[in-house]
């Protein structure tokens, strides 16, 4: 290799090896643009009839009420929270002190259907409550029951401060139908 062709090479190095890569930028920069969307006509939400269950005033823990269900809430059951589920569905958890095999017992007797074992550990039962259509839902509409307590946990931990009790022993998935589009 040549004096002339190793210097020139040997500025190139120098030259890319001074640059510096791009610094990473979070997405969307801050300050930047965000495509115009168009504007939507203001509407006034459509009102519900008198006699709807959207009518009545939440309960003031935020919990749902078995009319918003569609289907009963075991006695003394505790609202822990409600997630998305997507398509316009919500799953609301519930937390109880009684025994599994308790929930099962009114469940099969409130719903008048047998249900099914889907886990023997942790036991879990489901209940379907409607017809799964997954054109429009995420999930079938349910009522799921999880045993929580065994020989190797005490339950699950009640994640309000303070909360009685400490621990549920078993916790109470609903999936209500979606409402039709």
């Amino acid at each position: 290799m040549s004096a002339v062709a190793l210097t020139a090479l040997t500025m190139q190095v120098l030259l890319f090896g001074q640059q510096q890569p791009p610094v990473p930028q979070p997405f969307p920069r801050p300050g930047s643009q965000q495509p115009a969307q168009p504007q939507k006509p203001a509407q006034p939400p459509p009102r519900p009839p008198a006699s709807s269950a959207a009518t009545k005033p939440a309960p003031p823990d935020g919990a749902p009420t078995e009319a918003t269900l569609g289907v009963p809430v075991y006695p003394g059951a505790q609202f822990i929270a409600s997630y998305d589920a997507g398509r316009g569905q919500r799953f609301y958890i519930f937390g109880s002190a009684a025994p599994f095999v308790d929930l099962v017992t009114y469940y099969r007797t409130t719903l008048k259907q047998k249900g099914e074992l889907v886990f023997d550990v942790p036991a879990t039962h489901e209940f379907d409550v409607g017809r799964y259509n997954e054109d429009n839902m995420a999930f079938p509409p349910g009522v799921t029951i999880k045993d929580f307590q065994s020989d190797v946990s005490e339950g699950y931990p009640n994640p309000k401060p303070n909360g009685q009790p400490a621990r549920f022993k078993s916790i109470i998935q609903i999936v209500p139908v979606a409402p039709a589009r």
